[in-house]
């Protein structure tokens, strides 16, 4: 009798699954999230299909369930199962329903290059019950530049943020004026992300030369593998994803200043290729989705930037110059001082990335500040804003150390209507004040 009731019950959850999302695509964050956590609990007659399952949740909890589903997890890729079978497969835990799901496109000998139609997002989000936020992850959130980013995103009430980071350069103190609001969510990252989003900042790479040169297998991975599985994601949740590439892809310039149609001049087994060609191989991969799955992308080829929140002693020379002049130790200038620099504050960076995402424009885009600095010039200024009674030294360059950089931003105006508004001179005392701060050095009067 028991078993009798036990199989109708998990035949009525299956039916009513079947019914309420037949012929739809559901995310893997169906699965992840078996009690439908937030919003799910009050989108309608959803909420019928969270009762039922809560029931054989409690009811059952089969002792393998986590094993399972940590399984399929990781074989998400290999096979592409279709997303209805895979939930089957959970509620009866059947090993014999395999049906997969093939992708037209994904054939060896297909060389088609026409861009698909973007994936459907959740079939949650066009419900007439639903009323949902937007959604947003933020990768490397933690970070710089992504902790910034939160914050503006979180101005708006509409938004939910969700940031994932494994604190290899960012540092959760950064976002802690968030944690614990109901619409932020701060993920470690140990394992895949099981969620469902309307918009991906992919921010995630160590940027400093010190962090990237430390560990370039690292950078690598999160260049490539990170990309892939961000990728990944939007396209199993129609979501629109925006890589922040780099300024690094121009290499050391041959073209002055640097368009985005500048293919660039890269050394592919240098020091700094980890990060360089790990960002271009990234915005190979963000293409390659856009055109054979019709993934929504955006790149943001970002130069240099500075402001609060960058790590001390990171390698930067914004960084480097403003540490030791509080210090009162002398500035090192790498010979022969002569390169230059665009450098961007970090509020008119944030704006570039947001005006980016919402726009309609693909890019890649260069967003950076068009004044360009020379590493001397730099430092002068510096010595004469924070501490003028410091030294400026001459030190060895390092290997593949790009001669010139300045952005080309007339397609940024044009298509973002965004140019920077904050000039370098008004930008570094806010930079000095957060240093002074973190390193306790008071000003004097």
């Amino acid at each position: 009798m028991q078993e009798a009731k036990n199989y109708f019950l998990l035949n009525l959850v299956g039916a009513v699954f079947h019914h309420c999302y037949r012929g739809a695509i559901i995310d893997r964050s169906l699965v992840a999230h078996l009690t439908f956590r937030r919003r799910r609990e009050s989108e309608g007659s959803n909420y019928f299909i969270y009762l039922l399952f809560n029931i054989w949740w409690k009811k059952f909890q089969p002792s393998d369930f986590s094993a399972f589903i940590n399984h399929k997890a990781a074989e998400r890729e290999k096979e592409r199962v279709n997303s209805f079978d895979l939930i089957c497969r959970v509620i009866f835990l059947s090993p014999h329903l395999t049906s997969v799901r093939s992708d037209p496109m994904a054939s060896n000998g297909d060389h088609q290059t026409t861009v698909k139609p973007p994936p459907n997002p959740s079939p949650l989000r066009n419900s007439k019950f639903s009323q949902s936020n937007m959604r947003i992850l933020v990768t490397g959130g933690a970070g710089f530049i992504g902790s910034h980013l939160v914050d503006r995103l979180m101005e708006n009430e509409k938004n939910e943020v969700i940031v994932a980071d494994n604190y290899f350069t960012g540092c959760k103190d950064n976002l802690r004026k968030w944690i614990g609001h109901p619409r932020f969510e701060l993920i470690h990252v140990t394992e895949p992300l099981l969620v469902e989003v309307d918009q991906i900042y992919h921010l995630a790479c160590p940027a400093s030369p010190i962090f990237y040169k430390y560990n370039p297998v690292k950078t690598i991975k999160t260049n490539v593998i990170g990309t892939l599985n961000m990728l990944g994601l939007a396209k199993r949740v129609g979501a629109r994803i925006l890589l922040t590439s780099t300024s690094e892809v121009y290499g050391d310039p041959l073209v002055h200043p640097q368009p985005e149609s500048y293919w660039g001049n890269v050394n592919p087994i240098g020091v700094r290729s980890c990060y360089d060609e790990g960002k271009r191989v990234a915005e190979t991969l963000m293409f390659d989705y856009h055109r054979q799955h019709g993934i929504e992308i955006r790149i943001a080829r970002i130069f240099n930037t500075y402001g609060p929140r960058m790590n001390i002693d990171d390698g930067r020379v914004v960084s480097n110059f403003i540490a030791q002049a509080l210090r009162g130790e002398p500035l090192t200038v790498q010979k022969p001082g002569t390169q230059t620099r665009s450098f961007c504050y970090v509020s008119d960076m944030v704006d570039g990335l947001i005006r980016l995402m919402e726009g309609e424009n693909t890019g890649p885009i260069n967003i950076g500040n068009p004044g360009e600095f020379t590493m001397t010039e730099l430092a002068e200024t510096v010595k004469e804003l924070i501490n003028p009674g410091v030294e400026i030294n001459m030190v060895e360059n390092t290997p593949d150390d790009p001669r010139q950089r300045k952005p080309d931003i007339t397609n940024t105006k044009a298509l973002l209507g965004w140019e920077p508004k904050v000039k370098l001179r008004d930008g570094l005392p806010l930079m000095e004040e957060d240093f002074r701060q973190r390193l306790g050095v008071t000003k004097k009067k």
